[in-house]
């Protein structure tokens, strides 16, 4: 395979973001139709309360994939500053140690959850009655953690090694060969929300799969390093690890919020209305992740441009990319307002008829729902920004802002204020309050004294 000639420094912005954004854009989305499948399939071939259980064991498997993306946005972002010294080895080190702590997470993690799956699935809020479709669901689900996390730092490499398309197709065929497998699965072999759940895990291997051997086999210059094993190495590892952290803490974040708002909405419509408010609210989390990863393409897109630019001391290069990605951001998140807000039963109609009761509830909150969108992605694309050139405590402080500060008592008390329509904003009114949070901070830097214009 040759690698895509891609010269950071030089090429004009506006063609290098398109290079790479387009394929990661389409990559992402691709990565998104696995979820987006498994609930289409699991809400035609076996109702909403299996809707409500997918949605309950989902949440933790976001947090996993947000320590993927801290690692991943972390060893980028210092990957891209050592190949900009020409330091090819160090660059490599950094990746080597970001999948390898990453794998150890993982495992981990699953040894914490799946030892007592039954105490894990109350403590995410399942009911009784769901119990039995979420411990059917739950261990293939989780197992795919080691997989997605691979494929969350890998595809950063990747792209930064000067091959966006093939990360591209490290998402799409997965998700291809998703849709085949869930339908295979749930329909022909009828195996219910665990054939979902194993049509994901499959698909989720393949992908990872893909991803190492391009590390191994293909790549140009970011391949594995060989790791001592001693004490310093080990020292060594620690202390890179943990600026990777600090870097890319607030893509765990933003990760992490989408656990938050799962868990948070689950709970609120479970008080309020019961199992067909989960379901309701489940559909609407099938599609949120598609707004998340657009503001995730827009982000990863012009990190490799700016970290790269930034590394050189070249910062028209780094202002034009990022009034560029705040553009497209912008477009996006209206388009994603507009879908919702006018297409409704038909984007609820794919996964429930339209006539039943957690679909009704759907499609009545869809348009509020959507209000969130616009902000949502200017967000992730702004603290993308911050991570890009290094500025982790503003990006961690807006990330914890949408995720916790914000969030949670969004979800707590709009409801009280609004009933049901609250649990629908309760995601506007926090994106909304970081938006104005990230402006003034902005603006704040750009006006004050000695400031760079």
């Amino acid at each position: 395979m040759k690698r895509d000639a891609i010269d950071l420094g030089n090429v004009h912005i506006p063609t290098l973001f398109r290079i790479y954004l387009v394929p990661t854009l389409l990559g992402m989305l691709a990565l998104c139709a696995v979820t987006a499948t498994d609930g289409i399939f699991v809400g035609r071939g076996c109702g909403s309360d299996a809707l409500a259980a997918v949605n309950i064991c989902i949440s933790p498997t976001m947090v996993m994939m947000g320590i993927g993306l801290m690692l991943g946005v972390g060893a980028s972002v210092v990957s891209s500053l050592h190949l900009a010294a020409g330091n090819i080895k160090a660059a490599r080190l950094n990746i080597t140690q970001a999948l390898l702590v990453a794998t150890v997470l993982a495992g981990l993690f699953l040894i914490a959850t799946l030892s007592s799956p039954r105490h894990t699935a109350l403590l995410l809020g399942s009911s009784e009655s769901l119990m039995p479709l979420v411990l059917d669901y739950m261990p293939w689900i989780f197992a795919t953690c080691v997989f997605q996390i691979w494929c969350a730092i890998g595809l950063f490499i990747v792209r930064l090694d000067g091959s966006p398309k093939y990360a591209m197709w490290s998402n799409v065929l997965p998700g291809l060969l998703n849709v085949i497998l869930d339908y295979l699965f749930i329909f022909p072999l009828d195996m219910g929300v665990r054939g979902a759940a194993l049509a994901t895990f499959l698909s989720c291997m393949t992908g990872g799969v893909m991803v190492l051997v391009y590390l191994v086999f293909l790549a140009s210059d970011l391949r594995p390093a060989k790791l001592k094993i001693s004490l310093t190495s080990l020292r060594l590892t620690l202390r890179n690890i943990g600026y990777q952290c600090k870097i890319g803490i607030s893509a765990l974040l933003g990760e992490a919020t989408m656990g938050v708002l799962m868990l948070m909405g689950n709970l609120g419509f479970m008080r309020y209305i019961g199992n067909d408010g989960v379901g309701a609210f489940s559909i609407a989390c099938y599609y949120c992740p598609f707004a998340f990863m657009i503001g995730n393409a827009i982000a990863q897109s012009a990190q490799p441009i700016i970290s790269y630019n930034y590394g050189l001391g070249e910062r028209s290069r780094v202002v034009s990319t990022e009034k560029l990605a705040i553009i497209t951001a912008l477009i996006c998140g209206g388009a994603v307002t507009a879908s919702f807000s006018l297409l409704p039963e038909l984007m609820v109609g794919l996964f429930l008829d339209t006539h039943s009761e957690a679909a009704l509830i759907a499609i009545a909150g869809f348009p509020v729902y959507s209000t969130a969108f616009v902000f949502f992605i200017f967000n992730l694309t702004a603290i993308g920004y911050f991570q890009s050139i290094e500025k982790a405590l503003p990006a961690i402080i807006f990330a914890l802002l949408r995720g916790v500060i914000f969030l949670v008592p969004s979800f707590i008390l709009v409801p009280k204020l609004l009933g049901i329509n609250g649990i629908w904003m309760a995601l506007s009114v926090s994106e909304i309050m970081t938006s104005l949070c990230i402006s003034a901070y902005y603006l704040y830097n750009r006006l004050r004294p000695g400031a760079h214009s």
